[in-house]
């Protein structure tokens, strides 16, 4: 697949796409560190600064200088319509920029970002990586959504689509099919059977299991409660904090905490379990495994196979690429150093994307948003693995998608 999409890149931009589990972002840190390896500029962008901390870059809006603008009008309002010599600059000197969720990009920011592009003179390729079946723009207020795919500049930017079909994260036939219907909220009759299946007594003992919650307080309440119940002494881990440009203030500080989902101070006591939230050569991004003992730069995991590992720190920067005298280079602002697990008893939603999930429980009565309920779904490795709460309002009003998102994917 990287050989395709690099036979892509010769002659067009590309779009990957494809449901969860499906290889999005393997490929395109496949295609990064090609590039990289080539002596490429390569910008790593998202909409959000959660999703640019991800992948290790910058948000759109940082990167081209549009202030807090989200259309053409409110650039040209806030005097940043043309941009300095700078950023012209900036932009020309990459080979490569590439956009990740995709999805959460409105029509207008697209626009935008078009326009930089010409203003540049950009040369170089873009590829667009996301699913919009999956999380919607974030809108003001009663604001309409409309979509990247919505603008003009969608078809000006000659984007060739790459479709990432099946699952790494599950073989499952029948679960996948499942999950192609609440994917697409094309339910059935075999649909709402396979989901009423899902639906299991649960145990006494919820410390072997992890509850996937809609909202942040709940995760965190019954986090809290759980490690209580364990015996021994409760550890405070701190997060290591590096500021390396001195314009940074404490709120850039804790603004990045956020965006990379890293507490200032983790809370853990040995035999608790975790999820490791990384990927690492003898460990993966959602596996289980339970705490033998904390050292400061060091604790050690039994994993569910009784294989123990040791786990250091892990840093998380921030950067942003910086043109000076004519050349662009990307600089450390702010690095985080934390160990890359979280206490298993339960995580948002939000915070499982990306994760491969075994032996957790779906809150579903906290689902609210368009495709949450597939992003917690999607998570497991298998049917067997995974346990749904009965939702007070019915199976249809979990698995739902914007109708405008629908008809497009259902298009490619």
């Amino acid at each position: 697949m990287v050989e395709k999409a690099l036979g892509i890149l010769e002659t067009s931009n590309l779009f990957i796409t494809g449901g969860a589990g499906s290889g999005k972002t393997t490929l395109t840190r496949a295609l990064i560190d090609d590039a990289v390896q080539k002596g490429k500029s390569v910008a790593r962008l998202a909409s959000t600064g959660m999703a640019a901390t991800l992948i290790g870059g910058q948000t759109l809006h940082s990167f081209f200088d549009f202030g807090i603008a989200n259309s053409q009008e409110e650039l040209e309002r806030s005097g940043k319509l043309d941009p300095s010599k700078k950023i012209i600059t900036l932009i020309r000197s990459m080979q490569l920029i590439v956009i990740d969720e995709i999805s959460m990009v409105g029509a207008p920011l697209l626009d935008m970002i078009r326009l930089r592009l010409l203003q540049a003179e950009f040369s170089g390729r873009v590829i667009v990586v996301g699913d919009f079946l999956q999380l919607p723009p974030v809108t003001r207020g009663n604001e309409p959504i409309y979509f990247a795919f919505e603008s003009p500049s969608w078809e000006q930017l000659g984007l060739v689509t790459l479709h990432l079909d099946g699952s790494y994260r599950t073989h499952e036939a029948e679960f996948l099919s499942l999950l192609e219907k609440v994917r697409h909220a094309r339910l059935d009759e075999e649909a709402y059977e396979a989901l009423e299946t899902l639906v299991k007594p649960l145990s006494e003992d919820m410390s072997m299991m992890t509850l996937l919650f809609g909202k942040n307080i709940s995760a965190q309440n019954h986090n809290r409660s759980q490690l209580e119940h364990l015996n021994g002494k409760t550890i405070e881990v701190e997060t290591y904090v590096t500021i390396h440009d001195k314009k940074m203030q404490n709120s850039d500080v804790e603004r990045f905490m956020i965006e990379s989902r890293i507490e200032p101070i983790v809370v853990l006591k040995v035999g608790a379990p975790i999820l490791f939230t990384r990927n690492a050569w003898n460990y993966y991004n959602g596996e289980r495994g339970e705490i033998t003992s904390i050292d400061d730069d060091v604790i050690w995991v039994k994993k569910g196979d009784g294989v123990s590992v040791k786990v250091e720190r892990v840093d998380t920067i921030k950067t942003r690429w910086v043109e000076k005298g004519g050349t662009a280079h990307e600089e450390k602002l702010i690095t985080l150093s934390q160990f890359p697990l979280t206490l298993a008893f339960a995580i948002t939603i939000h915070k499982s994307q990306g994760m491969s999930l075994a032996d957790y429980v779906i809150e579903t009565n906290e689902i609210f948003a368009p495709s949450q309920f597939y992003v917690a779904l999607s998570r497991s490795v298998s049917a067997h693995r995974v346990t749904l709460i009965k939702p007070h309002r019915g199976w249809e009003k979990l698995c739902f998608v914007h109708p405008k998102a629908k008809r497009f994917s259902e298009g490619l």
